[in-house]
């Protein structure tokens, strides 16, 4: 079988695709057969070996993927093969053409998705859901800032957002985002590569400021986000690459709320309700992951430059 390897923590390069070992699946383990696996920052962040939360040497990178179930373990229930599946996490990685997983860690695949879409939910849609309704608490009528809205994880809050009836204000930094931020929905796409752009933040919220800010890339915007949001506002940091300097004074004069958020913090019960309450959303097509670009297996060092790069687009997969 062939996995990508990281040996050693450093840039991208250090990522190669190697023969390992076949998977086998233990009591409540299944094999899936990797046909797209989701490349997210967090997977650059641990390949750099700059993450809060260290990963042993050597590893398989990823988190999320879709597939069709190929073995399973005795005792395992809810899935058998041959199942289409998306996967939310796994004991081996999914830069790989197999990964193995737990039957906690797997969901089923909509009939009305395709398997590149399927790797495009597990990091972006369970991050949109809990920035929005577990932390930020959404309610329809409000207004919520997106901050750099054309990746993986905006476009899915964005779709989420609409859905409940939030009025979305969404970000991008290119001509070609800002025109699928119009196409998803977006009540108003804003250029973040303008300066000044978010002074039409006054004009849209009529002088209100915003009720939640979903951000991006706060070490670069906070500080701004604090002297839009409006009386009660909440923000949610689920991106950061470096610190930041605030003034705390903007969090008291309107009571703000920052928030910090990641995935790897849930337990398994709590992960599998987020995911359950995604299910009708993609049943009914009102959230459909969009998926920016493809890559093969063996050029994962490349998808890591894009995912890092300027000019986010939807989701970026790899395929075995």
């Amino acid at each position: 079988m062939k996995a990508i390897r990281v040996t050693t923590f450093g840039d991208p390069a250090v990522m190669q695709i190697e023969d390992v070992p076949p998977l086998a699946a233990e009591d409540g383990q299944v094999v899936v057969e990797v046909k797209a696996a989701g490349v997210n920052p967090v997977d650059a962040y641990m390949r750099s070996g700059q993450y809060m939360i260290s990963v042993d040497l050597p590893y398989t990178p990823g988190i999320d993927a879709a597939g069709i179930v190929k073995a399973v373990g005795r005792q395992t229930r809810r899935f058998r093969p041959g199942d289409r599946i998306y996967v939310t996490a796994s004991l081996s990685g999914t830069y790989a053409q197999d990964a193995l997983c737990t039957e906690e860690q797997i969901f089923p695949l909509p009939q009305s998705l395709t398997f590149e879409q399927g790797a495009a939910i597990g990091v972006p849609y369970g991050t949109a859901y809990r920035g929005l309704f577990t932390k930020a608490r959404a309610l329809a009528g409000e207004t919520v800032l997106i901050h750099g809205a054309s990746g993986g994880v905006g476009l899915a809050a964005l779709q989420l957002a609409k859905s409940a009836g939030l009025t979305v204000i969404a970000t991008a930094g290119t001509a070609r985002g800002l025109e699928l931020l119009t196409k998803e929905g977006a009540d108003h796409a804003l250029d973040h590569s303008q300066t000044g752009y978010l002074s039409r933040i006054t004009d849209i919220t009529q002088g209100r400021g915003v009720d939640i800010i979903l951000e991006m890339l706060a070490n670069v915007n906070l500080g701004e986000d604090l002297k839009i949001a409006g009386r009660n506002g909440r923000i949610v940091v689920i991106g950061c690459r470096g610190p930041v300097m605030i003034n705390p004074r903007d969090t008291m004069s309107r009571d703000l709320v920052i928030l910090g958020l990641s995935m790897m913090n849930l337990s398994t019960d709590e992960k599998r309700k987020v995911y359950v309450s995604l299910e009708e959303g993609f049943k009914t097509g009102k959230l459909a992951p969009v998926v920016g670009r493809q890559f093969p297996l063996a050029a994962a060092p490349a998808a890591h430059e894009a995912i890092m790069g300027r000019g986010a687009y939807g989701k970026i997969v790899l395929i075995p």
